[in-house]
């Protein structure tokens, strides 16, 4: 992703963190970024790698739709997130991002979210967590489940070919 052409001016949002070790300087396009950024280096073993990977992988809105949905899954789509950080992310990191707790997201059929499904149902079909995470990144937030689940698995069918 860019934020602009080279000899463009670009305005970004910075975080400088401190360490012993060093003195680092973190750019992000908006507030929004840097606030979710700042509130993950909050969680404990939490440090600006894996924050970044987390944010690589869900934008601010996602990650916290994510906490709201309780969807442990979706974090574990995070290159080096487990089952067991996801939970403990989960529980330290909702109320830091929400301000309040969040009741899921709950659709008229009483799921938690349309891209819940669809990642469950490709992982039971054995899609592994790189392949479902770059299929979601490209469908709609909301639909049919049946829908948006039959458009991933034609994209996944042609990245297979």
């Amino acid at each position: 992703m860019t934020i602009g052409d080279v000899g463009d001016e670009v305005f970004l949002y910075t975080h400088h963190h401190v360490r012993d070790d060093a003195e680092l300087l973190f750019g992000f396009r908006t507030r929004d970024e840097r606030t979710c950024f700042e509130a993950l280096l909050g969680g404990h073993g939490v440090g600006p790698a894996l924050a970044l990977a987390i944010l690589s992988v869900h934008s601010p809105e996602g990650l916290r739709r994510t906490l709201a949905d309780d969807d442990v899954a979706a974090l574990c789509l995070v290159p080096g997130v487990g089952k067991k950080t996801a939970i403990r992310l989960l529980v330290e990191l909702k109320e830091r991002l929400t301000g309040v707790v969040l009741e899921p997201d709950v659709g008229p059929t009483g799921v938690p979210s349309v891209h819940a499904d669809v990642r469950e149902a490709l992982a039971g079909l054995g899609y592994g967590p790189d392949e479902v995470r770059e299929v979601l990144a490209d469908l709609p937030d909301s639909g049919d489940t049946a829908a948006l689940l039959k458009q991933a698995l034609q994209r996944l069918a042609l990245v297979r070919r």
